[in-house]
């Protein structure tokens, strides 16, 4: 399996926060997993809430424990809401069904990782997180 580099992981967060100040979006949390769940990187710029880092985490990480963007998560929400409380739960918590967790793949479809946003609204927190992947020459699989 492709591994998701330091320095891609460093990219796509430097472009997703770009992004999110370029259209003056509410100060950002973003955490990249790579594809086994751990740590990649984190930043949090200044002026972020309290839980806005375990909400980033939160996004990422149910992406890649459903294997589908936490847009798609969402919608799976509204038709079956007691699945998704039940996969949380399981998950420790660690699922946060709203756009902005977003799977990131290799051009050859290989799941390296995924990255989770949260400081704007969950659109916004998307587009950043789309922004910092196409930067990093790697494809977004939001939902």
């Amino acid at each position: 399996m492709p591994d998701l580099t330091l320095n891609q992981a460093q990219i796509i967060v430097t472009a997703a926060l770009a992004q999110a100040r370029s259209r003056s979006l509410k100060p950002m949390v973003v955490a990249v997993l790579d594809a086994r769940g751990a740590y990649k990187a984190l930043a949090a710029e200044d002026g972020t809430s309290l839980k806005r880092a375990e909400i980033a985490h939160g996004k990422a990480h149910g992406a890649l424990a459903l294997g589908m963007g936490s847009r798609a998560i969402a919608k799976r929400a509204a038709e079956q809401a007691f699945f998704i409380a039940a996969i949380t739960h399981v998950a420790g918590g660690a699922l946060i069904p709203v756009a902005g967790g977003i799977l990131i793949r290799d051009a050859a479809g290989a799941l390296l990782g995924a990255v989770g946003l949260s400081g704007d609204t969950s659109e916004n927190d998307e587009a950043a997180g789309l922004a910092g992947i196409a930067t990093a020459e790697l494809i977004g699989d939001p939902g």
